[in-house]
Formats: C-alpha cells, sequence, structure tokens
C-alpha cells in the first residue's frame, strides 16, 4: 500500500508572506499547481490565499485540489509572545481543518536574522529559560490542536531560528510530549546546516509527521556558513535548488520515509523568494515528475 502522498506548497512558488506585489498572485498558483500535475496543498501563510472557509473550498474544488495541511508563521517561535501564537495557531487550524487539512505545520519566523538586510534581531541561541518555555509551549499548543481540532502539530525546524541544527532539534523532539508534537522534517533546511537527515529519521520514525522535501546547493550552504549570510541572503543567490542536484539525495531520504510504513505529506519545497512570475511553473513540473519517478506515491 502507497503511504506517500505527494504535494507543493505556495513557496514553491516564492511566497513567503500574507501579501506581497512580488508574489504571484494566488489564483495563478492555485491555477499552475494543478498545470504541474499537483493535487495536495499546503495553504502557506495565512492571508495569502482566502481565508473564508466557503470561498477556499470552492477555489480549491473548482480545480480538484485538497489541502495537505496548514501554516503558522510570522509570530515567532513559541518561547515569545505565547498568546498571540495560541491565537494564530488556532485561526489556521479552523482555516485549515474547513478546508480538510488535517495536520498544522509550525514554521518559527521570522526567526534571529532579518532576511533582507542579514543583521542580527536577537540571539542565535535560546538561554535555559527560553528552552523550558519553548518545550512546554510546544506541547501545549498540540495538546490543544489534537483536544479542541482533532489535529496534529508538525514544528518546522528552519534556518536562521534556535531550533536548526540537529542537536537543537533532538533537544526539541527529547522535551516535548510525543502525543502531541512530531516533527515536519525539511529535508533543505536540515542539510543547510548540515544535519545527519537519514539519521533523524532513523533515530525518531515515531516523530516525523509530515515532510517538507527540499534540497540545498551544499557549496552554496557553505559559503552562507563561512560568511554568515543571512537565510534570505542565500535564497536570492540561489542556495535552494531543484532535485536531483543537490543535498539530501532524494532516493535515499524517500526510500528511508517509505521504510517508515506511515502515511506521510511529502510536500515540494523550493524557495525562491523574489522569484519572476514565469520561473516556477516549470521548475514544479519537472520536479514533480523526478519524484514520481524515484519514490512510491499514492
Amino acid at each position: 500500500m502507497r503511504r506517500l502522498r505527494l504535494g507543493s506548497c505556495p513557496d514553491s512558488w516564492g511566497v513567503w508572506y500574507a501579501d506581497d506585489p512580488r508574489q504571484t498572485p494566488w489564483p495563478r498558483f492555485l491555477d499552475e499547481l494543478v498545470t504541474a500535475g499537483y493535487h495536495w496543498l499546503e495553504l502557506g501563510p495565512y492571508g495569502y490565499l482566502p481565508t473564508d472557509p466557503a470561498r477556499l473550498a470552492d477555489e480549491l474544488a473548482a480545480r480538484g485540489l485538497r489541502c495537505a495541511a496548514g501554516t503558522v508563521g510570522g509570530v515567532g517561535g513559541p518561547h515569545k509572545d505565547f498568546p498571540a501564537v495560541l491565537a494564530e495557531t488556532r485561526r489556521v487550524a479552523g482555516l485549515t481543518r474547513a478546508a480538510g487539512g488535517r495536520d498544522v505545520v509550525f514554521v518559527p519566523v521570522p526567526g534571529y536574522r532579518d532576511d533582507a538586510t542579514g543583521g542580527y534581531r536577537e540571539a542565535a541561541e535560546l538561554s535555559t529559560d527560553q528552552w523550558r518555555d519553548l518545550l512546554a509551549n510546544t506541547t501545549t499548543l498540540g495538546r490543544m490542536l489534537a483536544e479542541e481540532y482533532g489535529m496534529s502539530l508538525r514544528f518546522h525546524p528552519h534556518a536562521d531560528y534556535q531550533v536548526e541544527y540537529q542537536s537543537q532539534v533532538e533537544r526539541l523532539l527529547d522535551g516535548t510530549d510525543p502525543r502531541f508534537v512530531s516533527l515536519c522534517l525539511d529535508t533543505g533546511h536540515l542539510a543547510y546546516r548540515r544535519a545527519d537527515v537519514l539519521g533523524l529519521i532513523r533515530q525518531y520514525p515515531d516523530r516525523v509527521g509530515y515532510v517538507h522535501l527540499k534540497q540545498m546547493d551544499p557549496a552554496l550552504a557553505a559559503r552562507a556558513a563561512a560568511e554568515d549570510w543571512a537565510f534570505g541572503q542565500a535564497v536570492r543567490l540561489g542556495v535552494s535548488v531543484a532535485p536531483p542536484s543537490g543535498a539530501p539525495e532524494v532516493p535515499a531520504v524517500l526510500k528511508a520515509l517509505e521504510d517508515l510504513d506511515a502515511e506521510l505529506f511529502v510536500v515540494v519545497e523550493q524557495d525562491m523568494y523574489p522569484v519572476d512570475f514565469d520561473v516556477p511553473l516549470p521548475i514544479a513540473t519537472r520536479t514533480r515528475r523526478y519524484l514520481e519517478e524515484t519514490g512510491d506515491f499514492g
């Protein structure tokens, strides 16, 4: 039985924010998602797609699209203004559930760097008290989603946030309740920080609940680390690449995910912000074809 479901998301069309004139307009994104051959999508930043549940459902149904997950972002990590984080998570969960999704991907942005200027907003390491708050609040978020919405929290490690390196990901997983918190395994962000993606899958097989499939140019990632670029600067210089031209190796990742024998969404992401509107569709089409030839998707 095929257990992996392939989808994509607004990020692969250059969308990082709810509203930005440099981003692909949402009707074009939905139309091109279908043209590229995808049937599942992650909703992306809240407010980019229609937030009226009935209208969103109509727009997706008209194109034969189905919702894999909603995305929480823009409110920082759970160690910060937790009431704001909780409110935004509820808002996203309500729309996602109405659209038929079962997962909420928590993306802790903005992080400690400014993507535009490269400047540091805050320390790159959390204090002991901040780690305590992060772990407790993340479990609280997951419990709330499970008990109030019947949904699952998928925490997304992110470059330039304080959960980005492998040791930090392990600390997050070891310190949160496995009943309520699992990982959005973003293969690209982890590779960007030289994590052992396959090792994480083997070490935490029951905590991989969702996947962002992404690759990075290893040489550019190494240069970004050496020259202290912010992640947004690295993206503008092309660090995020289309499979199979980067790291980690896609066939090995897909094989490891298939071996988990779990139902998982594998959502393609290629960071391209900002990007010309005509660029994403051919890349998305080629990527979908390559992945379907390489993996066993249902």
